[in-house]
């Protein structure tokens, strides 16, 4: 993909990863739609970006998707790119973690992240273009200690977009998935606890980890080259995500079962 004069629409927008990507691709050319929970934020991220559209919202709220789904489609005739970041990460161990805190991170980092790309799949399929990515982690390769909700849903997240990748294969739509290990950003600090409430502080590998620009900048080179896979890490992280990476010869055999004709059979056969 060529960004220049593309549109390109993110969630979780309003800082870290989400931030950066806005950045870089209005860097690249692109047109940028930041969503988010805080405006104001956003606003700040718009200062940087050239012309851009911001429509707030709670990724929970499918009637404030819907609406502005629609307005991201009509500002430039459609979206080119959708980013699903929007996420919230966990620092507890599973024994102490209430069962309301899994439900909260599936709602948020899952179930609404599946909710944004259903809104435009139809859209990029009729127009015969378009990619979306989505934001996984290396835990969602191996299971991280301490991150058993974020794990499940960042699997989830990842088995969501390879099923949807064979679904689109013959439609012109791409879909990345995205595993960044250790980003630099307040995604730590941001995390829930066991009783659901924010931790408050940040670790020492994600101090340490990658620049957020650094790896929003990865992360594009990757959707451009076409890779469906895009491991961002370092170190351990690295070398954990590639040991789990998927090889591109079983994405073929998957799409090559929907170009022969998988899909119209199983629903032919009820």
């Amino acid at each position: 993909m060529d960004y220049q004069g593309k549109v390109a629409w993110i969630t979780g927008a309003s800082s870290g990863i989400g931030a950066a990507l806005a950045r870089d691709l209005a860097s690249r050319g692109a047109h940028v739609v930041l969503s988010g929970r805080d405006e104001g934020r956003l606003a700040e991220v718009a200062a940087d970006c050239g012309e851009t559209l911001i429509l707030p919202f709670d990724v929970r709220d499918n009637a404030a998707l819907a609406d502005a789904t629609a307005k991201a489609i009509a500002w430039k005739g459609g979206v080119d790119l959708a980013v699903a970041n929007a996420g919230v990460s966990q620092r507890s161990r599973a024994l102490n973690t209430d069962m309301q805190v899994y439900r909260d991170i599936i709602d948020i980092d899952l179930t609404a992240q599946i909710a944004f790309a259903q809104g435009l799949i139809g859209h990029m399929a009729e127009r015969g273009s378009g990619a979306l990515a989505f934001i996984s982690s290396i835990a969602g390769k191996v299971g991280v200690p301490m991150r058993t909700a974020y794990s499940a849903v960042k699997f989830g997240l990842a088995g969501y977009g390879d099923a949807l990748r064979a679904e689109l294969s013959q439609t012109g739509v791409s879909v990345h998935v995205i595993y960044p290990g250790s980003v630099a950003t307040d995604v730590a600090r941001n995390a829930m606890v066991g009783d659901g409430s924010k931790r408050g502080r940040s670790d020492k590998v994600i101090d340490e980890g990658i620049p957020a620009a650094d790896a929003a900048a990865a992360m594009l080179d990757g959707i451009a080259s076409g890779e469906r896979e895009i491991i961002v890490a370092q170190g351990m992280e690295a070398g954990m995500g590639e040991m789990r990476r998927t090889p591109d010869a079983l994405f073929d055999q998957v799409a090559a079962m929907v170009a022969g004709g998988y899909m119209k059979r199983m629903e032919e056969d009820g």
